[in-house]
């Protein structure tokens, strides 16, 4: 049998030259980092928080109590679902007991002792249930907080010790924007202030314990990356998780919640996240490039 098409011929059967498959039909068969099926339960995920955290300006009382416990749920259940996809189910748990379970930790001894954050306190019956004065949801707004900034400070640089040390001012800014909303809608108190200007309410060692806390889970993590198999496809759902919360919490502190300290959180946040969020948005821009050059080096149509 001709391994070729043949038609017939006045000579008899003539072959067909073969030729590459239509290029509408390889364009139809490629998958995207974000229509790969198992990213799609990550996306939707990331998609409701997204929808739920739209929703928040315009709850008020206990029902933005209850958009607040839902925004990080689906955080933070987005964030699993795409460490397990990409990054295994044994990486996806390590990641976990790193960032809830320390986070959880660092939360009881500050809210018994005052350290490593200061002295603060919860609120009563806001965010559910609370097991030693901490609410549950607490550990799960950790692992929402930390994959995102992992994956970015991943994709910056490829050293272990810059990575430690982008992936630690990524989660300090995160909770330049995090403590201060959260203070104002009355989730947390602090017994003492002395902090930035415009945020004198929420004391300087926050921040500090912040990144000793975030410091020491990214070097958890960088071991757990050294045992456990590098990631498969693409980061595309924790990178925009990253960007949404970098320039849309500016956004929102700036134009849509009223408490007046919140234009200096969107300030503050917008600064100490922007030095991992410029560098990925230039990173992300290099890629977009190279990629066009190397369709039209190939002769290949331009993505739509």
């Amino acid at each position: 049998m001709s391994p070729t098409p043949a038609s017939a011929g006045p000579t008899g059967p003539t072959r067909e030259p073969a030729g590459p498959p239509p290029r509408t039909a390889s364009r139809s068969r490629r998958r995207t980092p974000v229509t790969d099926p198992g990213t799609i339960p990550a996306v939707a995920l990331a998609v409701a928080a997204v929808a739920a955290q739209i929703a928040y300006p315009l709850a008020h009382g206990s029902a933005r109590d209850v958009v607040t416990v839902l925004v990080v749920a689906l955080l933070a259940a987005a964030c699993l679902a795409h460490a397990v996809a990409h990054r295994g189910a044994a990486w996806a748990a390590g990641m976990f007991v790193i960032s809830a379970g320390v986070g959880f930790a660092s939360e009881v001894a500050g809210t018994a002792t005052g350290y490593p954050y200061g002295c603060y306190a919860y609120a009563t019956d806001r965010l559910g249930p609370a097991l030693f004065d901490v609410p549950l949801v607490v550990p799960l707004a950790w692992t929402a907080g930390l994959y995102p900034v992992w994956c970015v400070a991943t994709r910056l640089t490829p050293r272990p010790t810059t990575r430690i040390a982008a992936a630690t001012i990524g989660m300090v800014g995160w909770d330049l924007y995090l403590d201060p909303q959260m203070v104002a809608d009355g989730q947390w108190t602090w017994c003492h202030g002395s902090g930035l200007p415009g945020l004198t309410h929420i004391p300087l060692s926050n921040y500090a314990g912040w990144l000793v806390v975030a410091a020491v889970m990214a070097t958890a993590l960088t071991a757990l990356d050294r045992v456990t198999r590098q990631p498969r496809g693409g980061d595309a759902v924790p990178l925009a998780l990253f960007l949404w919360t970098w320039l849309g919490s500016a956004l929102a502190h700036t134009v849509f919640l009223d408490a007046p300290e919140l234009r200096w959180s969107a300030v503050y946040g917008f600064i100490v996240m922007g030095l991992l969020g410029i560098p990925l948005l230039l990173s992300l821009l290099r890629d977009r490039r190279a990629h066009r050059d190397l369709r039209r080096r190939a002769g290949t149509p331009p993505d739509l």
